[in-house]
């Protein structure tokens, strides 16, 4: 009888983030897969896990899916972990998780952890519709991605390292205009967490004077609509009603 690969987000700050359940997985399997072992194995340690793990991650996972999901048929259960949050967010994760459903293999994700959801919640911007655009491009195709978060009709949510912060939400402003409205999330349900908003003009200043540290989420407004365009639309609906 086959295995299972369980997805087993991790915490992205506060260790009494992790949940009862995903401990349960990660004691129960005969292997924890985990994007750095030195990382996870804090994780492991703290709670007394004592899981063989071995390390996937995005320079060995070409390699290593097949094998693992050989595993996985021959009935062993595995779980997968990143080194914070949750597994294919951004991390490691998709690959294996295709190959064993394009296998037949059950693959069981766990709710938890990921940052981008209380940063999203936390900046005070529209969250019912959002497009998560991860880590930007460093060079081929930034722009475009850029300019598509100008134009965006829904929020965006950028992840993004502390030393190019202010180069990030200083190229937003050239192309979104420097009273766009934003947030800029760090260090999430850690100890120095904090919430910067305001306009993106604001959150530069702040940020040129008081470098960040730790993980970044940038959270950027929605275009803003053009005059008249609400009240065309309520024309438009009213006409259909009639």
């Amino acid at each position: 009888m086959a295995g299972t690969l369980y997805i087993v987000p991790t915490p992205v700050g506060n260790m009494a983030d992790m949940t009862p359940r995903a401990l349960d997985v990660l004691r129960s399997v005969s292997l924890v897969l985990a994007e750095d072992t030195r990382t996870s194995s804090v994780l492991m340690r703290n709670f007394a896990i004592t899981t063989p793990m071995v390390s996937h991650h995005k320079f060995n996972e070409h390699e290593t899916v097949v094998p693992l999901v050989e595993r996985i048929l021959g009935g062993e259960d595995i779980a997968l972990v990143s080194d914070a949050g949750t597994p294919g967010i951004s991390d490691p994760g998709f690959m294996l998780s295709r190959e064993c459903r394009r296998r037949g293999v059950t693959v069981v994700t766990l709710p938890g952890a990921t940052a981008f959801v209380p940063a999203l919640v936390d900046s005070g911007l529209p969250c019912d519709r959002f497009f998560f655009q991860g880590f930007l491009p460093p060079k081929k195709g930034r722009a475009t991605r850029l300019q598509e978060i100008a134009d965006s009709p829904v929020t965006s949510i950028i992840y993004e390292s502390p030393l190019r912060l202010v180069k990030t939400l200083q190229q937003l402003a050239q192309v979104c205009g420097d009273d766009r409205e934003a947030s800029v999330s760090r260090e999430i349900s850690k100890h120095f967490e904090t919430t910067v908003r305001g306009t993106l003009a604001e959150i530069i200043e702040t940020f040129t004077v008081n470098p960040p540290k730790g993980e970044i989420v940038i959270i950027v407004a929605s275009k803003p609509e053009e005059k008249g365009a609400h009240t065309h639309r309520n024309k438009f609906r009213n006409d259909a009603e009639d």
